[in-house]
């Protein structure tokens, strides 16, 4: 549950704490007293945008934090998926704005807003002065259902998304395979002229790099075979001072060694090397500009196929792959599409199997959740209430399914139900918002609940029944 407030240099508050005990908490005043400024450093501190006129005037910053208590295992769990650990069963929230821009914290690490809003859901839930109205979207009608059911509906709906990617990609290649004769033909031919030259150049894995090695070697040829000379004139000489010489020849091969590596290789092992090694590099390393040539040509060749199909070898040869399997396809073009079809068939046979086990357990849990919030709109002055959930199906698949539920209520005697959106006033709304919380608190493991301005519109009797509730 959450603890303690610790708010700095925020709109009109200068520093203030606030400690918070087990149970009901009330935050009174009058309008201007600052109640919306504690709700809305909260929300800071959670994550939410950065507001520049939040900070306080002539201050350096702004600071919140908010410190939680967290006992239970089922919260301790959900957090060590996030990477978050409770020290002695506390975890720390803080947002520090500096130049209007915010660094959020948890146990002193930074994290993005995106992260703190995740480890924040976990922990706590704002029911905000508007959030009511979201009862008019069946939308939110149906995400109320699912957070209800979540422990059962969490890994059907998982894998009912997998089904429901899978199925849209199927339909997807369907519609852009379905191309005209005269087109198909078209591509056929501009294929085959693509992995022909691909063919053709009977590419090797790594061989542009030895190329390049090489080129490097022949292009600076000249200087490479001075510099190696040099240097085995001056081991080969013994009349004169070995460690001058040899550090000449230190010197010479220095100058080369960046275009060569064996070069680069006599260089560092000079001291240890026999002068004989020199001579043998020398006999074996021809510098012809035949073979300069035909390098040349190849590097022009393969660095020609970089720029058309990519920029690695290994990602031309995988170009070449994909390039073969179209053309296979769209020479036995009728197989291919027939092959699709049943793909398709089957993905949506799998789909249909998924929605349908969704929307078992979401009318298995509409009965019960209509069930608890019925009780508790009784308990907030809905005494003759009736609330409902009624099945409608969408136009075609969604990655939530096929399922349209919609609340339904009736709130007087005799009157039938009908849809929430359209009957209940704003502060029966507020109330009927409050009702669906306090029974989701009941599924829930979160600990800390905040409602902000929830007596707004109410009075007598009703508000005395909110403030038990």
């Amino acid at each position: 549950m959450l603890q303690n407030l610790h708010v700095k240099n925020l709109a009109l508050i200068d520093e203030t704490e606030v400690d918070f005990r087990n149970g009901l908490n009330i935050l009174s005043g009058e309008t201007g007293a600052g109640k919306s400024i504690i709700i809305g450093s909260i929300n800071l501190a959670l994550g939410e945008k950065v507001q520049k006129e939040m900070l306080r005037e002539n201050a350096d910053y702004a600071l919140v934090e908010l410190i939680f208590s967290v006992t239970d295992e089922k919260q301790k769990e959900l957090l060590r998926e996030l990477d978050v650990f409770p020290e002695n069963d506390e975890v720390i929230l803080s947002r520090k704005i500096v130049n209007g821009r915010g660094v959020a914290k948890v146990n002193a690490e930074s994290v993005p807003a995106s992260k703190m809003r995740e480890i924040a859901s976990i922990l706590i839930d704002i029911h905000g002065q508007h959030e009511h109205q979201s009862l008019l979207s069946k939308k939110k009608h149906l995400e109320i259902l699912d957070d209800y059911a979540k422990e059962e509906i969490f890994d059907p709906k998982e894998k009912l998304r997998e089904a429901y990617k899978n199925y849209r990609a199927l339909l997807e290649e369907l519609k852009e395979a379905d191309v005209d004769e005269e087109e198909r033909l078209r591509e056929i031919s501009f294929l085959e002229y693509e992995i022909k030259e691909i063919e053709e150049a009977d590419l090797k894995e790594g061989e542009d790099e030895v190329l390049e090695a090489d080129y490097r070697k022949f292009s600076n040829g000249k200087k490479i075979m001075e510099a190696v000379n040099a240097a085995y004139q001056y081991t080969g000489n013994q009349s004169d001072n070995v460690s001058e010489l040899t550090g000449r020849a230190l010197r010479e091969l220095n100058a080369a060694s960046a275009y060569d590596e064996k070069v680069k290789g006599l260089e560092e092992q000079l001291l240890e090397i026999d002068n004989r090694e020199l001579a043998d590099y020398i006999d074996e390393t021809e510098f012809d500009d035949e073979t300069f040539y035909r390098m040349e040509k190849r590097l022009d060749e393969l660095n020609h196929l970089k720029s058309k199909y990519g920029s690695t070898i290994t990602d031309i040869l995988s170009e070449l792959e994909k390039k073969q399997s179209r053309l296979q396809q769209l020479q036995d073009f009728d197989q291919y599409i027939g092959n699709l079809k049943q793909k398709l068939a089957d993905a949506e046979q799998e789909l249909k199997k998924y929605c349908d086990k969704v929307s078992k357990i979401r009318k298995k849990y509409a009965k019960k959740l209509t069930g608890a919030v019925t009780e508790a709109l009784k308990d907030l002055n809905f005494l003759d209430v009736k609330f409902e959930m009624e099945f409608g199906q969408t136009a075609d698949y969604t990655a939530n399914g096929t399922d349209d539920p919609e609340f339904l209520i009736s709130t007087n005697p005799g009157e039938p139900v009908k849809p929430l959106g359209k009957v209940a006033s704003g502060g029966e709304l507020s109330r009927i918002m409050l009702a669906i919380k306090t029974v989701l608190a009941d599924q829930d493991a979160i600990e800390t609940l905040i409602f902000d301005e929830i007596d707004s519109g109410i009075s007598g009797r009703t508000a005395q029944m909110v403030s038990e509730k």
